[in-house]
């Protein structure tokens, strides 16, 4: 017998559903929880865990003393993950933007002297506690944050370096690949690990997102020829207003 479809899943569906068939259009208030409980035979808990899953999904928004609503489409911002993006200089993300007519911008923060992390330290093959250059980075389209990153380098790879700051000095925003060209290191694979979750309060606050909406957390690692990682990055794509697409280059 097919295991059942837990009672909150059930509603989410079937909220989907009214709104696909403009029983409610956006911008309109949804009915109480309890209407829509007594409509549907579940209690209200079962209702506010159907609605916070679709807030999560961009579907509805919640407005504090005031109801849930559903919410109005906005343009997807496209994120395109692709390592021959990384050989031409300038910044992918600068490009996404400005083929979606969008002006694209990052801010960064960048700490020469930062001890690694157990998790960390583990993805960089040095031992807990060793320097790293630490760089957090929000990156806007037309002012909006829309992702964001924390970039974690060796110190001792490129301390002392032209290259030391990411985001400072004569290849500043160059990129990882480009950056360690200049020290002779070359960059020959990158690892993504992409799982989604539910973003937390910071995030949610730093994007300007409901708290626990869905997300996609990219662990991205960058190894030189040698197989030493140079580079690993946290990356968080919010559902509601980025699509990933990767694009996978095909040697001949």
């Amino acid at each position: 017998m097919p295991e059942q479809q837990p009672p909150y899943l059930r509603i989410a569906d079937e909220l989907r559903r009214r709104i696909a068939e403009h029983e409610w259009e956006p911008g309109d208030r949804l009915p109480s929880r309890t209407q829509i409980g007594q409509e549907c035979g579940v209690g209200e808990n079962v209702v506010r865990r159907a609605q916070e899953l679709l807030i999560s999904q961009g579907v509805l928004e919640g407005r504090a003393g005031s109801g849930t609503y559903v919410a109005k489409p906005c343009q997807r911002v496209r994120v395109v993950r692709s390592s021959a993006r990384e050989q031409g200089g300038g910044s992918p993300f600068g490009a996404d933007m400005r083929a979606l007519g969008k002006q694209g911008d990052w801010e960064s923060r960048t700490e020469a002297k930062f001890p690694a992390p157990a998790e960390i330290a583990a993805r960089l093959g040095i031992a807990e506690g060793d320097l790293c250059v630490r760089t957090v980075y929000e990156f806007l389209a037309d002012g909006r944050p829309v992702q964001l990153s924390t970039s974690w380098e060796p110190y001792d790879l490129t301390g002392g370096t032209l290259v030391v700051l990411p985001e400072g000095g004569p290849h500043a925003g160059a990129g990882v690949v480009n950056r360690m060209a200049q020290i002779g290191v070359t960059v020959g694979h990158a690892v993504e690990q992409p799982e989604p979750r539910q973003a937390t309060a910071e995030e949610a606050s730093l994007l300007g997102i409901q708290k626990a909406s869905l997300v996609t957390h990219i662990q991205r690692t960058y190894y030189s020829d040698e197989g030493r990682p140079v580079e690993t990055a946290d990356i968080i794509v919010p559902a509601a207003l980025c699509e990933i697409v990767y694009e996978i280059p095909i040697n001949r």
